[in-house]
């Protein structure tokens, strides 16, 4: 018969307290955008005035083809070109990338760096509402 030994989790060591701090600041951040159809989208866009259209693909992916009014800055450039490109927190930001999953990243990261206005709209692959080529 075999000797069974549990050991405890009850103290966090500080490698697990960053993890769930990194966790929740990622939640927090993802609560501060909101997720809209390419509906809404375009609704948006024919109603508001003052609003960025962001692209976070590459700039290959953008000269391909992207939507008419749309600024690039790559997901990866969000944390150092945003301050710069996106001088207003407060503006209405409307985010999207091929598929959907770099906007959402990205748009979170827009949300942590306090940009209040962020809505995610998914990927211009399901985008019916035409694109131009540089």
């Amino acid at each position: 018969m075999g000797i069974l030994t549990a050991t405890g989790c009850n103290e966090p060591t500080d490698t697990n307290t960053e993890k769930i701090d990194t966790i929740e600041s990622v939640t927090e951040a993802a609560d501060a955008y909101v997720q809209i159809t390419h509906e809404e989208a375009k609704a948006l866009m024919n109603n508001e005035e003052n609003y960025i259209i962001l692209d976070v693909r590459t700039a290959e992916e953008f000269n391909e083809a992207h939507i008419d009014g749309a600024i690039l800055i790559p997901d990866y450039e969000i944390s150092e070109k945003a301050a710069e490109i996106l001088t207003d927190k407060n503006q209405l930001i409307l985010v999207y990338c091929r598929s959907g999953r770099r906007s959402k990243l990205a748009s979170a990261e827009l949300a942590e760096m306090g940009y209040t206005n962020v809505k995610e709209f998914g990927g211009i692959i399901d985008w019916n509402y035409g694109t131009i080529t540089e």
